[in-house]
């Protein structure tokens, strides 16, 4: 059907596809109206080939919006290969400069301005208040509403200038959860007043900024909805985040994107159509897709589930026709960005410069760089789904560039984080006493780096550290999730993130580059 309602159906749908080049299907069908593709690391090989692909959309559809997941830091698609040029939020928010801040999503967007690109799914406005958040971490600015907002602004501000709309992320706020929504529906049992002074802020200060979108969060937060994830609530996408400031809501005009519908919190609760179809009569605008089912089948059930709602009363015409005119009116407005001449303010350095700041080193004032070879020990929890276990991560390259001779060894839960002594002597039969004694026979001799993520939420990961340390009291420990652990090691750097400017910035500081 190309009728109207079918044309307004695609026009909400962001999908994803694979390969390197547009297939013929997604051409078929952007020329039927569907006005959103999403890009994911699957598709981007280099600047140029991702620029050849984006321009090959242009010529069927000269409006489309191109959409990314390109927070920078460890969640990159841009560079899903290398590891980014730019540190995550959590580095930016410990540098607390918010003109370096905007500085960085300017260079990040006027690179993908560059290769065709004009809409960010970024950056995570949300308020890291639980540690042990096992999703968002590094990704949010931190703990404080008042800093994450101020940077989320600054972000927005710096992301939009260079063309590129950018898109706050999970409202209404992912930061006090102990569950991936990847994986399962989480559930935030804040108060209102708790959500409205904690939660809510750095999303009512975006969307007064101008944040040209929304996404929402698969998350329950039954102070707002007892019964429907924030993504198919119409008391949180309508009755928040739409509703005039004069009413209690944010007010916000622009976008509302869902989060990727086919994660588990939505898939295998509600199942994909029927999730689509209440997320649009909540109040979404635009459905993400395409993260994991990418190809035409999925385009084509969603919407003809769309369809078949407004023809069966399900779904209000009016509803679905408001949600493709604001994605059509954002496709507009990144039309004219695109015309309009490129600011001329580039910083191509500035993501080494901002890695660098967010250091934090504590050392015990005795520490000598080391001048032979090390040997570097990469403590791996499992990859996070957001960032993907193709991005590289981790100081091994980095330092062989600095030391040559530098060995790398990646180790991994041993299943047993027990450990039964303190120095793992040899009745020590628990895992994390073996894996220190493994990294000792390994570095043979050689100062040893011991390379963590998130030390404090992985008992086996802060035990085998522990005993390392111990053991080899000249170990240096690098940090590269959030610092929540207390420093140990002869050094200890704090990344605040694992992008590889991050690595490169630590890798400085060790071998005493200044």
């Amino acid at each position: 059907p190309t009728d109207t309602l079918a044309r307004d159906a695609l026009a909400v749908l962001q999908p994803g596809f694979t390969g390197t080049a547009a297939p013929a299907w997604l051409l078929r069908r952007l020329d039927e109206g569907l006005a959103s593709v999403g890009l994911f690391g699957r598709n981007i090989d280099s600047p140029g080939q991702l620029a050849t692909l984006t321009a090959r959309l242009r010529e069927v559809r000269p409006d489309v919006l191109v959409a990314i997941d390109e927070e920078g830091g460890d969640v990159t698609r841009l560079e899903a290969r290398t590891g980014s040029s730019f540190p995550g939020n959590l580095a930016l928010g410990r540098v607390d400069d918010t003109e370096l801040t905007r500085t960085v999503a300017n260079e990040l967007g006027s690179r993908l301005a560059a290769a065709g690109v004009n809409l960010n799914w970024a950056p995570a406005a949300d308020v890291n208040s639980n540690p042990g958040n096992p999703v968002i971490g590094v990704r949010s600015f931190g703990g404080d509403p008042a800093l994450v907002a101020r940077h989320t602004v600054a972000y927005v501000d710096g992301m939009q200038s260079a063309g590129v709309a950018a898109c706050v992320k999970h409202f209404p706020g992912h930061g006090d959860t102990a569950v991936d929504s990847h994986h399962a529906m989480p559930r935030v049992d804040a108060d209102l007043e708790t959500l409205h002074s904690r939660e809510l802020v750095p999303f009512r200060a975006a969307v007064a900024a101008g944040a040209k979108g929304v996404m929402s969060a698969h998350i329950l937060l039954p102070a707002l909805d007892p019964t429907r994830p924030g993504t198919l609530s119409p008391g949180v996408l309508t009755g928040l985040l739409r509703a005039p400031e004069s009413e209690g809501g944010l007010g916000h005009q622009g976008l509302i994107i869902t989060d990727g519908m086919e994660m588990r919190a939505i898939s295998a609760t509600y199942g994909l159509e029927r999730g689509t179809v209440l997320a649009i009569t909540a109040g979404a605008d635009a459905i993400c897709v395409g993260g994991g089912l990418a190809g035409e089948d999925t385009v084509l059930r969603l919407r003809d589930a769309l369809v078949r709602a407004v023809r069966d009363g399900g779904l209000r015409e009016e509803r679905l026709a408001d949600a493709a005119a604001r994605v059509r009116a954002l496709a507009d407005w990144g039309r004219a960005a695109r015309s309009a001449p490129a600011p001329p303010v580039r910083q191509p350095g500035v993501g080494l410069e901002a890695a660098r700041r967010a250091l934090r080193v504590v050392g015990d004032g005795a520490y000598e760089p080391p001048t032979e070879p090390v040997f570097v020990a990469a403590f791996t929890p499992m990859a996070n789904i957001a960032v993907g276990d193709e991005t590289p991560w981790g100081l091994g390259a980095e330092l062989e560039r600095m030391l040559p001779g530098t060995k790398t060894a990646t180790y991994d839960d041993p299943g047993d984080p027990s450990g039964a002594d303190d120095a793992g002597g040899a009745e020590d039969s628990g895992g994390a006493g073996e894996l220190a004694r493994g990294v000792l026979q390994a570095a043979d001799g050689r100062r040893i780096v011991a390379v963590v993520r998130d030390a404090h939420r992985h008992a086996w990961m802060s035990a085998a550290l522990d005993r390392l340390v111990a053991a080899r009291p000249d170990t240096v420990v690098v940090e590269m999730g959030v610092p929540q652990a207390a420093p140990r090691g002869a050094l200890h750097i704090a990344t605040h993130g694992a992008a590889r400017v991050c690595a490169r910035a630590a890798a400085e500081a060790i071998a005493g580059e200044p």
